[in-house]
């Protein structure tokens, strides 16, 4: 059999996960508890492979996106409407200010290799190199297919991994000092970096892109083997980079990091003038990977609640692709800080992720709608366990972010 239909959307979903927030999440989490909180990027890891191998299934059983699915059972009533509402609301509005941070966090990795001029016209400081990113992506997104356009992303994705694991490598880690990070601790100090960890891993807005592509790829049940292979090195891979990353900060002698920028400036004097370089790239590449994935993603959504057509070269997607990126492209002109956006769109997943999660659990056992291959118990207790985790973690980001 050949290893190409092995390849399917996992590389897409890995590089949806790897973006700008979570490079600057990892970085913060190992400055500031060095390896305590690898068992929490592992636990993330898990919960990550399990909602997206539910969402693959449920595209490869009915061959269409989670939004059209979850649009056509729910066919009446307020539940209906409000489900809709909210994840329209949330997937675009946060899938925007993801976008904002994608672009301003690639354009940062970026301007350690080239200077960047930035003009202001009233409240707007408009960023030359943010307009590049942003004209790259929305150039791919417009003229690609989703086949080239995985494509791409496979082969950023794979360099993006070789600059982060690299740079962890390089860093020469105290390997029985990271086997302990292992360990779960959790106190006061580190609960909110867990839920940052959890939250920046599990991305809602993931669920509805592998479904869609999924549904795309693959047309027969005896596919589900590769889809779950697709899946599992796809999320590993990704818990990797983020693992490397903790890794990296953890060595890097900078003391106090607002963003991977830092991180990578920290690392020159310790590993040289490569180690920045190497970080500088990993975040270029995870800004820009993520840049194309957060708008297709957010169309997919749009297209699926109203039941349009889900080409990529159709009306319904493009003008949905061109207003998230837009809206990333205007937040990100308002001087607002890339950490910022990030909340704003954590605040938004909070409230997402467990509605999201509970109806993937609700649909996988719906036999109407997945016929024979409905979740089994074992797969339904350590659902029913993930769905309460992100329950507890949606409400603690949102509680967070609203300032309690």
């Amino acid at each position: 059999m050949s290893w190409r239909k092995y390849i399917g959307p996992g590389p897409i979903v890995a590089a949806a996960f790897i973006g700008p927030g979570t490079v600057t999440v990892c970085t913060l989490a190992g400055v500031n508890f060095g390896f305590d909180l690898l068992w929490a990027m592992a636990l993330s890891v898990i919960a990550t492979i399990v909602l997206q191998e539910m969402a693959a299934r449920i595209g490869l059983v009915t061959q269409q996106g989670l939004a059209s699915v979850i649009s056509k059972t729910l066919q009446k009533g307020i539940l209906r409407y409000f489900s809709i509402f909210l994840i329209m609301t949330a997937v675009v509005l946060g899938n925007a200010a993801y976008e904002a941070g994608n672009i301003s966090g690639g354009a940062l990795g970026a301007e350690l290799f080239l200077d960047s001029r930035i003009f202001s016209i009233g409240q707007l400081k408009i960023n030359i190199m943010n307009l590049v990113l942003g004209s790259l992506a929305l150039t791919l997104l417009l003229t690609g297919s989703y086949k080239s356009i995985s494509n791409y992303l496979t082969g950023l994705v794979i360099l993006m991994s070789i600059a982060f694991l690299g740079t962890a490598i390089f860093s020469k880690p105290d390997i029985l000092a990271l086997l302990s990070g292992f360990n779960p601790k959790v106190n006061p100090e580190n609960i909110f970096t867990i839920v940052a960890l959890i939250g920046t891993t599990v991305v809602p807005y993931n669920l509805f892109l592998h479904s869609s592509l999924v549904s795309q790829r693959w047309k027969s049940i005896q596919d589900l083997k590769y889809i779950r292979v697709d899946t599992l090195i796809a999320v590993i891979l990704g818990g990797l980079v983020s693992m490397a990353i903790i890794i990296t900060a953890k060595a890097g002698a900078a003391t106090q990091v607002n963003s991977a920028v830092d991180l990578a400036i920290g690392l020159e004097p310790l590993m040289g003038k490569m180690a920045k370089y190497f970080m500088a790239f990993g975040l270029f590449a995870a800004g820009i990977t993520s840049a194309i994935t957060a708008p297709l993603a957010g169309s997919l959504v749009v297209a699926g609640s109203f039941g349009l057509s889900t080409d990529l070269k159709g009306f319904p997607m493009r003008i949905s692709i061109i207003g998230i990126l837009g809206l990333g492209l205007v937040f990100s002109s308002f001087g607002i800080k890339p950490i910022q956006l990030i909340l704003f769109a954590q605040l938004t997943n909070g409230v997402l992720l467990p509605l999201l999660s509970g109806y993937i659990l609700w649909l996988v056992n719906k036999k109407s709608v997945m016929g024979v291959h409905t979740n089994r118990l074992w797969m339904n207790v350590v659902a029913f366990a993930i769905w309460l985790i992100t329950l507890l973690l949606g409400g603690m980001s949102v509680w967070k972010v609203l300032g309690g």
